[in-house]
């Protein structure tokens, strides 16, 4: 049961993001999650800020952006869990794009619910010296 609940605060993540609700997104997240995001700076210790933060980053599309996860990992001992998935996320910003990148997220149950304490999302990048972000990158097999 714990692995379908874990997975049902990322989808509910998700979810707000794509209903442009950044208020319901947050609401996943404990108190004082440490944040690994894309976006800088390296750390966050609220999720992309805030709220505010996380509106006006789903406001910078021209619909709100769709995050899936595929193929996640569940792990769980207790009242900890955690999770490593391929994240994909699609949206306009000036022009159609789907982006691929890591996630882990470990989550915690606190008074029965489970919440995100820490989210890691990272992008590869070019070792030839570039340090370009390798966000051509796609699953070899979606399942």
């Amino acid at each position: 049961m714990s692995t379908h609940e874990i997975l049902a605060v990322l989808s509910e993540q998700h979810e707000a993001i794509a209903a442009g609700d950044a208020e319901r997104a947050i609401a996943t997240y404990a108190p004082q999650p440490v944040v690994y995001s894309l976006a800088p700076p390296l750390v966050q210790h609220t999720p992309d800020g805030d709220a505010a933060g996380l509106a006006e980053w789903i406001a910078s599309f021209t619909a709100p952006p769709k995050l899936a996860h595929h193929d996640p990992e569940v792990h769980v001992s207790g009242d900890l869990a955690l999770v490593h998935t391929l994240t994909s996320m699609s949206g306009d910003k000036g022009g159609e794009f789907t982006l691929w990148f890591r996630s882990t997220i470990g989550l915690r149950r606190i008074d029965g619910r489970w919440l995100v304490v820490h989210q890691h999302e990272s992008v590869p990048f070019h070792m030839d010296g570039s340090f370009r972000a390798a966000v051509e990158l796609e699953p070899a097999v979606i399942v």
